[in-house]
C-alpha cells in the first residue's frame, strides 16, 4: 500500500501473506565453476519472514536519486526501513530533513550530527537546531533489479 511520496522516496507498508514464498535451494548456487549435480533440496523462504524483524514499525520505500550510489543505493532500488533501530553512527537512516525525505549515512562525532552522501557529487549536510529535522528510520536492506 502507497503511504507516501515525495522527490527522493516513495513510502510502501509491508503486506505479509501466510503461506507465501518462493523455492530457495538449500545447496547454493556456484558462481565460479559448475558443481557436480547433487540433489537439491527444496524448501520455501519467504522473503517477509527474512527481511522484516518488526512488522508494525517496517516500511518499504523506493530510493529516487544517486546520492548514495556508493553504498550500493541505486535509483528505483527498494529500502527496507525499520523505525524501532535505534540510529547511530555509520547507520544508513531515512531522514525528514527540512520539509523533505532524504537518506544518508549518519556521521556523529563531538561537533554535531553528518548526513554523509557516498557520492562526491553531493554535499555532506550538517544538521543545526534551524533544521526541521527527524532520523525517520534505519535502512536494513536494499532490494535491487538486476
Amino acid at each position: 500500500m502507497l503511504l507516501h511520496k515525495s522527490e527522493t522516496l516513495t513510502f510502501f507498508t509491508p503486506e505479509i501473506l501466510e503461506n507465501s514464498g518462493a523455492v530457495l535451494f538449500d545447496t547454493g548456487i556456484s558462481a565460479g565453476f559448475p558443481s557436480p549435480a547433487e540433489d537439491f533440496k527444496e524448501q520455501r523462504i519467504s522473503l517477509d519472514r527474512e527481511l522484516i524483524k518488526n512488522k508494525e514499525a517496517t516500511f518499504f520505500a523506493k530510493v529516487s536519486g544517486q546520492s548514495m550510489i556508493g553504498a550500493g543505493l541505486d535509483d528505483k532500488d527498494l529500502l527496507v526501513i525499520d523505525r524501532s533501530i535505534e540510529p547511530a553512527h555509520n547507520k544508513i537512516a531515512v531522514c525528514f530533513l527540512d520539509g523533505e525525505f532524504t537518506v544518508k549515512r549518519l556521521k556523529i562525532d563531538d561537533e554535531g550530527l553528518w548526513l554523509q552522501p557516498e557520492n562526491p557529487n553531493y554535499p555532506i549536510i550538517r544538521i543545526t537546531d534551524d533544521n526541521d529535522f527527524v532520523i525517520w528510520g534505519i535502512v536494513t536492506n536494499v532490494i535491487k533489479k538486476v
